[in-house]
């Protein structure tokens, strides 16, 4: 991996500056080594890379000032909502199973109008290497991506329904994750989330994914200074972010939501290390 620092001229809106990591356009596919998790997960990337300092705007503060529909999912891409759920132990697979992913599927169909939704992937991350290690899990994603692409997305509905792929394919759908802190509020390796609107088709770029079962396809970005970041301070476990990574529709609602984890540069005294729960979730119309 090839790395570069630069740092933007200083900016006059007041908010939270931090660094995040952009990827820099090549004639070479970027490729995102996924881990497996546990005491040796980490970031594993191929291709050549920036650091750049970016403005990120208070979403908490914006939605105090404006009201909880300031930002929407099929507008910015994404948005933070209330979200108390029955779970307790959120590694608790059965309860997981059997309670959560029908919250889930209730609170994607209410926020999307979707007729069908559908849980299909789970991830847990830690920022600690010693919860990483006890739980088997993985590290924060700490460069600006999107899940899904155009090939990768639908590819995911072919995988998982292939009996039915034809008929979902002929209708709108998109695929939402579900992130929420869990244990504790997320103050360390924070979410950055890029409003859909400030990023154009030339900032994406297709890139590699490779994981142990299989070979997918993600959108990493360039870096564009027309980008708008928003991220949401503390993010409690009854809370859910809802991130749209894939839209089949290309007749105005947002399609993709770059994201990335980022280090905030003055963490509350005291904050714990992150740990969060994200599910993907297909939503059919």
């Amino acid at each position: 991996m090839i790395l570069t620092t630069s740092t933007s001229p200083p900016d006059t809106v007041s908010g939270l500056r931090a660094t995040l990591k952009y990827s820099v356009p090549s004639d070479e596919k970027p490729i995102y080594v996924a881990s497996i998790g546990g005491e040796e997960a980490r970031l594993d990337l191929d291709g050549e890379f920036q650091e750049r300092e970016v403005e990120l705007s208070d979403g908490r503060a914006r939605m105090a000032a404006a009201g909880n529909d300031v930002f929407h999912i099929d507008r910015e891409g994404f948005s933070l909502v209330s979200h108390e759920s029955a779970i307790v132990d959120f590694y608790d697979l059965v309860a997981i199973e059997s309670t959560y992913e029908i919250e889930i599927m209730k609170l994607v169909a209410a926020a999307t109008g979707a007729k069908r939704t559908a849980v299909f992937d789970h991830t847990w991350r830690a920022d600690s290497v010693e919860q990483r290690a006890a739980r088997q899990i993985r590290e924060p994603s700490a460069v600006i991506h999107n899940d899904y692409t155009n090939w990768s997305g639908p590819q995911r509905v072919r995988d998982i329904y292939p009996a039915e792929a034809d008929d979902l394919l002929n209708r709108r759908f998109s695929i939402v994750n579900v992130w929420r802190a869990i244990g504790h509020p997320a103050e360390t390796s924070m979410l950055a989330l890029c409003d859909a609107r400030s990023v154009t088709d030339d900032d994406l770029i297709r890139s590699e994914r490779r994981a142990k079962d299989r070979i997918g396809e993600i959108l990493m970005a360039s870096y564009n200074p027309a980008h708008k970041w928003i991220y949401f301070p503390a993010m409690s476990p009854d809370e859910a972010l809802l991130l749209k990574t894939y839209d089949s529709s290309r007749d105005g609602p947002a399609r993709f939501a770059i994201h990335t984890a980022f280090d905030h540069p003055a963490p509350p005294a005291g904050a714990m290390p992150r740990e969060s729960m994200e599910s993907r979730v297909f939503a059919f119309f």
